[in-house]
């Protein structure tokens, strides 16, 4: 790999080549100048470009947003920066060259947070976009573009957003968030598996010079951050649009749950948790996450509702922290009596009662559940006496997910979408009632995305599609293709677009609309739009 400091010029470079429309970098000397100098900063003449990582925001309101940036001149090495703390000066303002500036000020960015900064900007106006950027010393960051939600209950006739996961960094490139860099979108949902905290190796498709071993250590966590953000595909996303965020398995442990890592015997309950601090730790410090998610100890705040108007509102949920152990090992199966005890759960006992009580009080037309693993059933179990069940999904929690439907089911709430991700295919499901009776009528529905590199190159089916689509009548799409979904939304319909890439393990492929959905507003079921009538990409 080059150095530290070539990566961040690298990635400047490739930034202006790779973001979408409107976002640029901003250099030059009256720009640079325009930012006011702190007399008490003390900036060094020294410090290396700073913001090899790229900009992001996130957790829109309708009065503000947070902005993101992480100080790391040496990005591979533990950042690289000195160890106390740096000022940091940022602006937003209402055009790219920032003549039209209405917020400033300056941040100071931590060593104990690994010179992250997280402003959280208020007094903005709702629904309008606007452009932001920081300097440290005398180097400016790229220009980001982010957009305020719209005022509360106010009408909101239409939104559109991506939502993506599972971006394993070893396995593909990051062709998708190229072409979502270019979409016209309002916000990027992430829904987890951001990094992944395996052994990266020269084995991948991308070309390294040396081992990533697995993360444990805080120093870890953070460079594994920064090789996935050092991206420029990524950061053109991050740059372009707000993002709301929630983690999955990965960005601690494979499939750990609650207290619970994923080889026990190997770790000890004490061991994991201190884990499990760190690594919350580090994806705070690298998320456009507001202070109230700040982490306490080995516990963090994720789960949080933001609504867009009166047009939809998403619950986003966490589904690894508060959750009962895996059944049966952590397997595939049929039911057992350990996976359909009654008392388990899959968001504890405090983040259902939210959730549930939100989808009663939402004044939205539409109610999403952003959240991590499979929520419709799917028996993987060939033949009528056949069940084959996931246990880290919602199959492996039956009782939990039951809860939720009847609470669904008994407000009537018929325009409630559940958005998913961790399995590295796309799946559009039809959600019913009662998953024991076919019958049963469709309460809502679940789009699953497909990972944006996890799994390499993928195909259009698997040998066992056909069979898994006929035992599973409730499910009406399948792609194992990579790539992003798209959702257009409207006080009358719901319109998903999958949105796919034939490869990964090569850069540069062009994307293509696999399937599209649409569901009516208040029938909840999946109306798959003719080819020619899909919207192009």
């Amino acid at each position: 790999m080059n150095d530290a400091n070539q990566l961040g010029k690298t990635n400047r470079r490739d930034f202006l080549k790779n973001a979408g429309k409107g976002i640029g970098l901003a250099i030059g000397v009256s720009i640079a100048n325009s930012l006011p100098v702190n007399t008490a900063s003390a900036a060094p003449k020294y410090l290396k470009y700073p913001f090899t990582l790229g900009v992001a925001s996130g957790d829109p309101l309708p009065d503000g947003v947070v902005l993101w940036t992480r100080l790391a001149p040496d990005p591979l090495n533990g950042g690289g920066m000195p160890s106390h703390p740096f000022p940091v000066q940022w602006e937003v303002a209402l055009d790219e060259e920032f003549k039209k500036v209405v917020k400033r000020g300056t941040e100071v960015s931590k060593p104990q947070l690994g010179h992250s900064v997280h402003v959280e900007v208020n007094k903005l106006k709702p629904a309008t976009w606007y452009y932001y950027r920081f300097k440290a010393g005398k180097e400016l960051s790229p220009v980001g573009r982010t957009k305020t939600a719209p005022a509360l209950h106010s009408q909101v006739d239409e939104i559109a957003f991506a939502f993506a996961s599972c971006q394993n960094w070893p396995t593909g490139y990051y062709t998708a968030y190229q072409h979502m860099a270019k979409d016209d979108l309002d916000l990027v949902i992430h829904l987890g598996d951001y990094i992944y905290e395996g052994r990266h190796n020269s084995s991948g498709v991308r070309p390294i010079d040396q081992d990533f071993p697995e993360i444990y250590t805080i120093d870890d966590y953070r460079n594994r951050y920064a090789l996935y953000k050092l991206d420029s595909d990524l950061q053109a996303a991050h740059a372009n649009f707000p993002w709301l965020v929630t983690l999955d398995d990965h960005e601690v442990d494979n499939n750990w749950a609650g207290e619970v890592p994923q080889d026990p015997q190997k770790q000890s309950k004490e061991d994991f948790l201190k884990r499990r601090a760190i690594a919350f730790q580090a994806y705070y410090e690298h998320m456009p996450l507001r202070r109230t998610s700040y982490p306490n100890g080995n516990s963090m705040q994720l789960y949080r509702r933001l609504a867009f108007g009166n047009l939809v509102e998403f619950n986003m949920l966490d589904t690894r922290q508060y959750r009962d152990d895996q059944a049966d090992g952590d397997g595939w199966g049929p039911p057992t009596p350990e996976s359909m005890e009654p008392s388990r759960t899959m968001l504890g006992e405090e983040q259902e009662r939210w959730l549930l009580n939100g989808l009663s009080a939402s004044k939205t037309k539409w109610n999403v559940l952003a959240q991590q693993v499979f929520f419709a059933r799917r028996d993987y179990g060939l033949g009528p006496d056949a069940e084959r069940y996931g246990m880290d999904s919602w199959d492996g929690y039956p009782a939990a997910r039951q809860r939720i439907l009847n609470h669904i089911t008994e407000m009537n709430l018929t325009n409630t979408v559940v958005l998913t991700g961790d399995v590295h295919s796309s799946w559009a499901n039809e959600v019913k009632a009662d998953f024991d009776d076919e019958n049963s009528k469709n309460v809502a529905v679940e789009f699953v995305g497909t990972s944006i590199t996890s799994g390499g190159d993928g195909s259009d089916v698997r040998p066992d599609t056909e069979q898994i689509l006929q035992e599973n009548p409730h499910i009406k799409f399948f792609s194992n293709r990579r790539g992003y979904v798209r959702c257009k939304l409207t006080q009358q319909k719901w319109q998903t677009d999958y949105l796919t890439v034939p490869y990964v393990t090569r850069p540069g492929a062009p994307i293509e609309t696999a399937a599209s959905f649409i569901v009516e507003e208040g029938k909840p079921t999946l109306k798959k739009v003719n080819e020619s009538a899909a919207v192009p990409v």
